[in-house]
């Protein structure tokens, strides 16, 4: 087997607001169900806005898919009480995988609200009250996350988070794989040895990307930004561009000790199957 063939694959989806856009979703997962995925996972919105979507999206494609789902479960803006009730619904229905995060503050929201604020207290209240029945996800931020006062503070979080009973974490996507390695060093020297799964995001859409880079503080660097302008309105150019740098990134990442990759599809199968394929037949 080739040193770049990785060892394990999982991808993300979001809840949609549409049938039509659910509809799609379920076609997508069904799709990327053939690559024998260790799990799905789905997103949660700002302060448990998609809480019934969510919910919903995990339990069907966990009972009809097929593939093991993690819900994504947030404590901004959520009680202990709507928690505890998501959690009973999960263990009844045979979920065994948790993504918990602090969660994105709603619009307008200065501050977290509810009886959890941080991550790290919802790992410790989901064991409390679980036990070990549940796998526990954290999110990583090898760049920093965009609120922390400084890389130092943050690395400190992410300590503590999985100090208090993650069993793995997968990260923000980035594009420079050197910023993934030096974070593991980082938290191997303060003692944490979970899994670190890079997240990977496709490349296809050079405008969301920017925006939605700038907005969660994932650094595009310039000479991707280059060509991708350059690129303009060439959908087909900007894709394969795309698939040739998330591919090299990705083999690097493996080559250097990655665990597993985490897609992010954006409820597309393509651009993750392209990569993904790549690095199978490398």
């Amino acid at each position: 087997m080739s040193t770049t063939n990785p060892q394990a694959v999982s991808f993300e989806f979001f809840p949609t607001k549409t049938d039509a856009g659910h509809e799609k979703l379920m076609a997508v997962a069904d799709v990327l169900a053939q690559e024998s995925p260790e799990f799905f996972s789905v997103t949660y919105g700002a302060g448990g806005s998609t809480r019934d979507r969510t919910r919903n999206t995990v339990l069907q494609l966990d009972q009809e898919v097929k593939v093991p789902t993690a819900p994504h479960l947030s404590c901004v803006g959520d009680s202990k009480e709507d928690l505890r009730s998501l959690l009973n619904e999960y263990r009844e229905a045979g979920i065994k995988r948790i993504v918990a995060l602090r969660g994105d503050l709603p619009s307008g929201m200065g501050q977290a609200s509810g009886e959890l604020r941080y991550a790290n207290e919802l790992v410790e209240f989901i064991r409390q009250e679980t036990g070990d029945h549940f796998i526990i996800e954290v999110a990583a931020y090898p760049e920093a996350h965009p609120q922390a006062r400084h890389f130092e503070a943050d690395l400190e979080h992410f300590v503590r988070k999985a100090r208090s009973g993650a069993d793995s974490a997968i990260t923000q996507y980035f594009f420079n794989a050197d910023c993934y390695f030096y974070f593991v060093e980082r938290v191997r020297k303060a003692g944490v040895e979970i899994p670190i799964i890079p997240g990977i995001m496709p490349i296809t859409n050079y405008s969301k990307l920017a925006r939605f880079s700038d907005a969660c503080g994932a650094e595009i660097p310039r000479w991707i930004r280059k060509q991708l302008e350059a690129y303009g309105d060439d959908s087909a150019s900007i894709a394969a561009f795309g698939t040739d740098v998330i591919t090299d990134m990705c083999q690097q990442l493996i080559k250097g000790g990655a665990p597993a990759l985490h897609f992010y599809t954006l409820n597309q199968a393509e651009p993750s199957l392209a990569v993904w394929r790549n690095l199978r037949t490398s």
